[in-house]
């Protein structure tokens, strides 16, 4: 045990330099070798067989084929979670199965033509460690099956106490509306540091608004992006810079060709200090002489985030469609 906990402390330790987040907020920035290899100086001559060297274990021998506890199942090298209960299901291969990972970005695949078959390979997108393989023979809604090695995996009953690599990172959450959200959304999610971006709609007097309540009915709504992001990397303030290089705060009730309230320019704060920083920021841009002509960003506490449809979500990437939002990170 001490000597696992000292190659967490060895992991946790060390600085990537670009740091990659999924979406459901875990680290997940390809470990070095130097920092993998304490990691596997602790493991077993059969684990350090399978994951590091594409092995299999024998079928019905795996310690987690039968286990039905509630948890998730995390990489037994570098501790990223993988699979989760809620997804497992018994396949009578022999093999730990499950039809969904714990999270996009968090496992990777690869081609396997050992063997003489054509196979996915099922990797630790952190560690590139291996898991077992994956076949188009399971059950709804994915109809995938991942099957796994049960030395690949680290089960985690709920309720256990989680190590640091197996947690996502501490975040905080902003929100901002400045036009169409869409390009919004786009940029915002180019941010080092910035882990997920999502459009909605926001300080309106309406419940669950859609997109068409907004363009024709007086909800109130103002098309805005929810910014989740790591502040030990990027801070409020960065955001707030990129915010107002994104976007003319000037304009009123619109945004380039796009006309209407839902148009507006808006902060919505989650707490006193984000409050505050939004206003001083727009007060040091006003004394600047950056603009010339009033700011007319509103800033008031966030009200609840309604998320908009699936087709406006990640909607440039999607698309290819260009934006009149002006790229801040250049």
């Amino acid at each position: 045990m001490l000597a696992y906990i000292a190659t967490l402390l060895i992991f946790l330790s060390s600085e990537p330099t670009n740091t990659m987040y999924s979406r459901a907020g875990y680290d997940v920035t390809p470990i070095t070798e130097e920092v993998k290899k304490p990691l596997l100086e602790v493991l077993d001559a059969e684990t350090l067989r399978v994951t590091q060297n594409a092995g299999t274990e024998r079928p019905f021998c795996g310690t987690l084929l039968d286990n039905k506890k509630n948890g998730f199942y995390a990489c037994v090298v570098c501790g990223l979670p993988l699979f989760s209960s809620e997804h497992k299901f018994t396949s009578g291969t022999g093999w730990p199965s499950f039809f969904s990972p714990f999270a996009e970005g968090h496992v990777a695949t690869k081609v396997d033509n050992s063997h003489g078959m054509d196979r996915v390979e099922i990797l630790c997108a952190r560690c590139e460690s291996h898991l077992g393989h994956e076949f188009p023979d399971g059950p709804k809604p994915t109809g995938k099956r991942f099957c796994l090695n049960s030395v690949s995996l680290h089960f985690y009953e709920e309720g256990d106490k989680l190590p640091a690599n197996s947690t996502p990172v501490a975040t905080e959450t902003a929100y901002f509306a400045g036009g169409c959200f869409w390009g919004i959304e786009h940029y915002f999610q180019k941010g080092e540091g910035v882990i997920n971006v999502e459009s909605g709609y926001m300080q309106g007097n309406t419940e669950n608004p859609t997109y068409e309540d907004i363009c024709l009915k007086e909800t109130g709504h103002a098309e805005s992006t929810k910014v989740t992001f790591d502040p030990t990397v990027i801070s409020y303030e960065t955001l707030l810079q990129a915010f107002f290089t994104m976007h003319d705060p000037t304009q009123v009730n619109r945004q380039g060709p796009d006309k209407g309230t839902q148009y507006r320019s808006g902060i919505w704060t989650t707490s006193k200090q984000q409050l505050q920083s939004a206003k001083a920021y727009v007060q040091e841009l006003s004394d600047s002489g950056a603009v010339t002509r009033p700011i007319a960003t509103e800033i008031e506490p966030a009200k609840t985030f309604y998320i908009a449809e699936d087709i406006h979500q990640d909607y440039i990437e999607n698309t290819g469609r260009a934006c009149h939002v002006t790229n801040p990170w250049k």
